[in-house]
């Protein structure tokens, strides 16, 4: 005899048929009524989208109710290795991804073929120039040593940041791996030495300064807002962006996205929240 194995699945599916049914009946009961039922609490856009764990998730956090409001339901998946999200969004495991500046997405693109763009800049956490011997710039002397990080990504833009400050002019074809040997002009005669990224602050008292990323400075106990004598502006090429499939970009969900995140009460979370230590680039 057969068994009735279909038969409780059948009952749960009739009820939820029956509730489904009584909500919908009950919805258009509301409206009759004039009462207004928010279209996003009835067919809401789920868009899941990747980050890495701290202050990128943070925002989103903070972005999530915001979209809401526009019809998309967030889901905020955290990773820590920043290998991860652009696999993951390339495979469609994630719709966007939210963790990287423009300069790490266009690697990525190149050496690994992935089909992803950028359709907003987010934020951006300012490289600085941190020293325990001077309170300016100005004060920088002749022969002085400063310290810029060894990796051909975060050296190139520490050396971008010291062009921009006025410090040193590299040859005008350097782009963002710049390294010593295109420095073409150094009018202080300074001696720029390469360590590695998360020695730096140790660096302080050895050198007239130093250019640190921010993970690192506060590490350290430095504040990017208080302590650094220079930093990059927000509109650094290091901004971080959100990021989608190429064929996702023109879908209505990315511009809502987009806005959400760009809103008033975003910029406010990001000022009040990190003090500085993030800044939006928009």
């Amino acid at each position: 005899m057969l068994r009735p194995v279909f038969a409780a699945p059948v009952a749960v599916l009739t009820i939820r048929s029956r509730f489904r049914t009584a909500g919908f009946v009950l919805l258009l009961l509301l409206a009759t009524l004039g009462v207004a039922v928010p279209v996003a609490t009835i067919r809401a856009e789920t868009i899941r989208i990747g980050a890495t764990a701290g202050p990128h998730a943070q925002i989103l956090e903070a972005v999530k109710p915001i979209a809401a409001a526009a019809g998309l339901d967030l889901q905020i998946l955290e990773f820590t290795d920043y290998n991860v999200p652009n696999a993951a969004l390339a495979d469609g495991d994630l719709d966007a991804n939210s963790f990287q500046h423009q300069p790490y997405l266009d690697n990525q693109v190149k050496d690994r073929g992935y089909d992803l763009v950028s359709v907003a800049k987010t934020v951006i956490f300012p490289l600085g120039v941190y020293s325990h011997k001077i309170k300016s710039l100005d004060a920088l002397k002749s022969g002085d040593t400063i310290a810029v990080p060894n990796d051909p990504t975060n050296g190139g833009r520490g050396l971008l940041l010291l062009q921009a400050k006025g410090l040193i002019t590299l040859r005008a074809d350097a782009g963002m791996k710049a390294s010593r040997i295109d420095i073409v002009g150094n009018p202080r005669n300074l001696k720029i030495v390469e360590l590695d990224a998360a020695q730096l602050p140790r660096s302080l008292d050895d050198v007239a300064a130093a250019t640190i990323n921010t993970n690192f400075a506060m590490e350290a106990g430095l504040s990017p807002d208080h302590d650094a004598i220079a930093r990059e502006d927000a509109d650094s090429p290091y901004a971080n962006v959100i990021a989608v499939r190429n064929k996702d970009k023109d879908q209505p969900w990315v511009a809502k996205l987009v806005a959400a995140y760009h809103s008033d009460q975003v910029r406010q979370f990001i000022a009040e929240k990190f003090k500085g230590s993030v800044l939006a680039a928009w």
